[in-house]
């Protein structure tokens, strides 16, 4: 039942006229503290329509990007509220690399709290823009070009395995 019920959700962003705005908007909730992926909904898309391969990448990008913005202004806030807070070595290491340690803002896990970090630390907002969308577009292109590049029969294997 959850199968057939996720076959339809994907089958229901991936047309046409839901596509590029189901995937600016799971772009960017996924960039947001909520855990939540929007590599198979890029990759849905593109397998359904390869047209909009460069469409959905963009759309993506800028979707996550304006997600880690959001984490970025709510961690610039936070640090308003709570500036006595002790730093952890987190704070050590994004102050001695700055603005560029946003192009580890696609990673699972630390990417989000890394975006809310740059806005307590108050790092330069248009460089931690810059790298946080180039990271971003980095990963939508190579997981999505990996991912259609690996044959049907591989993913129908994966499936059934995990089914």
């Amino acid at each position: 039942m959850v199968a057939s019920l996720l076959g339809w959700i994907t089958s229901l962003l991936a047309l046409p006229e839901f596509s590029l705005g189901a995937v600016f908007l799971v772009s960017f909730i996924s960039a947001t503290i909520l855990p939540f992926g929007s590599e198979p909904v890029v990759f849905g898309v593109i397998k359904h329509s390869p047209a909009l391969f460069w469409p959905a990448i963009l759309i993506a990008t800028v979707g996550n990007t304006l997600g880690g913005m959001l984490d970025y202004w709510m961690g610039d806030k936070a640090h308003e509220l709570f500036a006595k807070e002790k730093h952890t070595r987190w704070f050590g290491w994004l102050e001695r690399f700055g603005a560029k340690t946003l192009l580890l803002a696609w990673l699972p896990g630390i990417g989000d709290p890394i975006c809310l970090l740059a806005g307590w630390l108050k790092l330069p907002f248009w460089p931690s823009v810059g790298y946080m969308a180039l990271g971003k577009f980095l990963r939508y292109l190579t997981f999505t070009w990996l991912l259609l590049n690996v044959s049907d029969g591989f993913w129908l294997h994966i499936i059934q395995w995990f089914s």
